[in-house]
């Protein structure tokens, strides 16, 4: 699974975004871009709320190149409290076939620091 992650990040379709307290990663979350659909695979957290920055980083991001929705799989108690909603699977299908045809700036997922007060 490993390799798979390192091969889908050289092709430019896994990303993650990261948390870090100085020298040490504390935080963050990884997944599959297709179109504009973020398909979130795992959060994870050493650090208080340092997965929930990742993830108000990734939405502000995802929100400032018009994505309209992150695909987490499925709901958990966690998820719910960040603002994760179930949809209808028709809805589902239907946001997913528009937003997957869509593309991104050129630049988006280029390696950058996220300032979460821009979100606010």
């Amino acid at each position: 699974m490993l390799n798979a992650y390192k091969h889908l990040h050289q092709l430019g379709h896994a990303h993650s975004v990261e948390v870090w307290s100085e020298d040490v990663l504390v935080g963050g979350l990884y997944g599959i871009i297709v179109g504009k659909v973020f398909c979130g695979e795992s959060m994870f957290h050493k650090a208080t709320n340092a997965s929930k920055l990742a993830m108000l980083s990734l939405v502000g991001l995802l929100k400032s190149q018009a994505a309209e929705f992150i695909d987490c799989q499925m709901q958990n108690p966690h998820l719910a409290s960040l603002g994760c909603i179930e949809v209808p699977r028709a809805q589902f299908l239907s946001m997913l076939a528009e937003q997957s045809q869509q593309t991104f700036e050129y630049d988006v997922w280029r390696p950058q620091t996220l300032n979460i007060s821009q979100w606010l």
